[in-house]
C-alpha cells in the first residue's frame, strides 16, 4: 500500500522556519518525483517544490525561490521542505505527492498519490 505521511507543521511567527517532512512507503522511492503543494483557504492548490532524480530540483511557486528548499533522504524513504523567512501569505495545509515515472510537475493531476497535508500557520 502507498502511503506519504506529511509531518513538522504547526504555528511559527513570521520570518520564521518549519521544516516539513514527508515520509513515503508502498514503492520505490527513487523511482519517482515527490512534490510539495499547498493549498491557502480560499485558493487553489498550487506547486511549491519538486525533486526527483531525473528533474533534479524545481520551483513552481516564485514566492517561495530564496526562501524554501527541498531535499531528500532515500536511505529513509523521506523529502524534506525547509521553509525560511516565513511569511503570513505561507498559511496554507502542504502536502506531498508521488509521481511515478520520476517526472515533476506543477500540476497536480500528474501526480498518483497524496499525503492527507499538514498545517502551517504563519502569523504577523
Amino acid at each position: 500500500e502507498v502511503q506519504l505521511v506529511e509531518s513538522g507543521g504547526g504555528l511559527v511567527q513570521a520570518g520564521g522556519s518549519l521544516r516539513l517532512s514527508c515520509a513515503a512507503s508502498g514503492f520505490i522511492f527513487d523511482d519517482h518525483a515527490i512534490g510539495w503543494f499547498r493549498q491557502a483557504p480560499g485558493k487553489e492548490r498550487e506547486g511549491v517544490l519538486c525533486i526527483s532524480s531525473s528533474d533534479g530540483i524545481t520551483y513552481y511557486a516564485d514566492s517561495v525561490k530564496g526562501r524554501f528548499t527541498i531535499s531528500s533522504d532515500n536511505a529513509k524513504n523521506k523529502v524534506y521542505l525547509q521553509m525560511n523567512s516565513l511569511k503570513p501569505e505561507d498559511k496554507a495545509v502542504y502536502y506531498c505527492a508521488s509521481e511515478m515515472f520520476g517526472y515533476c510537475s506543477g500540476d497536480e493531476y500528474e501526480y498518483d498519490y497524496w499525503g492527507q497535508g499538514t498545517q502551517v500557520t504563519v502569523s504577523s
